[in-house]
């Protein structure tokens, strides 16, 4: 069986992240999340890939050419470039599926690897022209909710359906596999008023008109996330961390320490009096300490520098570097990013409320009473900078000395603050 990976978007709702990488390119546990999923699927017996892909498309191709070798995997490409709706993507990948059944899913979707060998045992077990996945959550009015007839059919699917209509709480889970016979669907399917080509429009033609049967399986035991929003990186982070496989091929100075379930890479040095609390994974090549402190659930990337600091429950990127005397709490921190002495990040509200962020224009209540900031690649801040919860600090950016961040700053932005408190920004020049 082949897996049609759809790998276009942008993710701007994860921006500063995915500003200057696709979303299924942000690192997780030394990987990109599209790798975890393209080994899970392999170990599940798929060795043959063809991703849709689209914006910054060549990060992806220059990473998986040394994947596809190692795993002994054929990737295929093709370019979206239009972007019309999901089954105008699906359709792309027409060329390259005959007459077989095939995987298709979302390259934002991270599932536990096991889920895959449960849904292609599901499919196979009689004959079908499709399979959705179903996943249960307490807030189905923000998803596609699927309703099923007493076989485990898909019936009828409802886009955010409004809680008044009782639909149940069975969401579409992102991950199908159809027959060819999807591809004549997707022929009959019209534009939606969001001027689209959607797949579920696709999906019910195929059920209505072409009389197809789709089971639909439930995988609401295995952990699953769509990585819609920046927090929800840190639920996916902490859940490579759980199943992590402790080992040590770095250095470990005397005096140095680490407990629970720890990875540390090749030719990275934990120097003396520094803590490192597992589950913790640190890359290969970086420098940590002296006596630094790394909290659990952090996730810290190959060639970064971090002085006598506080990390915790924070992914900190590639070739960064926090000096010392620094906070860093439930953050993210992107590639290339400079952080002076001093620097603190509020990790939580005075008055223990769920932390907010601004999301394209809309503030979004994340649910979580601690989220600190996002970073964007190459920003730096001074020394002495203070940033509360929940802000964001856009690509190339540079925080003055001594300066209170109370807002989003845009990319390219110096922003600093005057000794009489007055905030001032300039645009930096590239």
């Amino acid at each position: 069986m082949k897996a049609v990976i759809l790998l276009a978007g942008e993710g701007k709702r994860l921006r500063p992240i995915t500003s200057t990488r696709p979303k299924p390119m942000i690192p997780l546990n030394g990987k990109p999340l599209l790798e975890h999923t393209v080994i899970g699927l392999n170990k599940a017996g798929i060795n043959h890939f063809i991703f849709v892909v689209g914006y910054k498309e060549s990060l992806i191709k220059n990473h998986f050419k040394a994947v596809s070798s190692k795993l002994n995997i054929k990737i295929e490409y093709v370019t979206q470039d239009r972007y019309l709706g999901t089954a105008h993507a699906v359709n792309f990948a027409k060329e390259f599926i005959e007459d077989e059944a095939f995987l298709i899913m979302y390259g934002d979707i991270f599932v536990d690897p096991d889920a895959y060998d449960t849904i292609l045992k599901s499919f196979n077990a009689e004959k079908y022209d499709g399979l959705i996945t179903l996943y249960e959550v307490n807030n189905p009015q923000d998803y596609g909710v699927i309703s099923l007839n007493s076989n485990g059919l898909v019936e009828r699917i409802v886009e955010k359906p409004p809680k008044e209509l009782k639909m149940g709480n069975l969401i579409n889970a992102g991950i199908y596999i159809f027959s060819s016979l999807i591809f004549k669907a997707i022929e009959k399917t019209e534009k939606s008023i969001r001027n689209e080509y959607e797949f579920t429009d696709s999906i019910e033609i195929l059920i209505n008109q072409l009389n197809g049967n789709i089971l639909g399986i439930a995988i609401s035991n295995h952990f699953w996330n769509d990585i819609g929003l920046p927090w929800q990186l840190f639920e996916a982070n902490n859940f490579l961390l759980d199943n992590l496989s402790p080992q040590i091929l770095g250095t470990v100075e005397k005096d140095a320490q680490t407990s629970g379930n720890v990875y540390i890479g090749k030719r990275t040095i934990i120097k003396s009096g520094s803590d490192i609390q597992g589950p913790c994974f640190i890359g290969k090549d970086c420098i940590i300490g002296p006596k630094a402190l790394i909290g659990p659930y952090s996730f810290i990337d190959k060639n970064c520098q971090i002085g006598r600091s506080e990390v915790k429950y924070s992914l900190i990127f590639s070739d960064s570097l926090i000096s010392d005397f620094n906070y860093i709490g439930d953050s993210i921190i992107c590639e290339g990013v400079r952080l002076g002495s001093g620097t603190k990040i509020s990790n939580s509200r005075s008055d223990n409320k769920d932390v907010k962020m601004m999301i394209k224009g809309k503030l979004i209540d994340s649910g979580r009473q601690k989220l600190g900031a996002i970073l964007g690649a190459k920003s730096q801040t001074g020394d002495n900078v203070s940033i509360t919860c929940g802000k964001k600090i856009g690509v190339n950016s540079k925080i003055g000395d001594e300066t209170l961040v109370n807002e989003d700053v845009l990319s390219n932005t110096f922003y600093y603050q005057t000794k009489n408190g007055e905030i001032l920004k300039k645009n930096i020049s590239l």
